[in-house]
């Protein structure tokens, strides 16, 4: 058995035990990919429901459904932190009150702040 010498030497275990697995896992999913047998030309075409595609399917979307997007995922990431933090509220006391506060402050106040620009206006 290798000795692992220090901490370092266990961070280098583990990239090397992390390189070989991802590694591994690349060449297996090179081999066993799925093909098609024989190529369709149906395969090609857009598909929308089920229905026959009417226009071009590519199009450019406003930034702004990117920027409603981002807020979505910035208060979903948010009320990811109040679980935790409901479920040790009780052991937390006072500082854990104002730390949450404070945590919900800043983001208000930006909030606050692409509303004033007017970044969450639908035009």
């Amino acid at each position: 058995m290798v000795s692992v010498a220090g901490p370092w030497g266990a961070v280098f275990s583990f990239l090397l035990v992390a390189a070989v697995a991802i590694g591994g896992l690349a060449v297996l999913a090179r081999v066993f990919r799925v093909r098609a047998r024989v190529s369709s030309p149906l395969a090609r075409r857009p598909y929308e429901c089920g229905e026959d595609p009417e226009g071009v399917a590519w199009i450019q979307f406003h930034p702004r459904y990117y920027v409603i997007a981002l807020f979505f995922v910035l208060f979903d990431v948010e009320a990811v932190f109040f679980f935790p933090w409901g479920v040790a509220v009780g052991r937390l006391g006072g500082a854990g009150l104002m730390a949450m506060l404070t945590f919900v402050g800043i983001l208000m106040l930006g909030w606050w702040y692409a509303l004033r620009k007017g970044a969450l206006k639908w035009q």
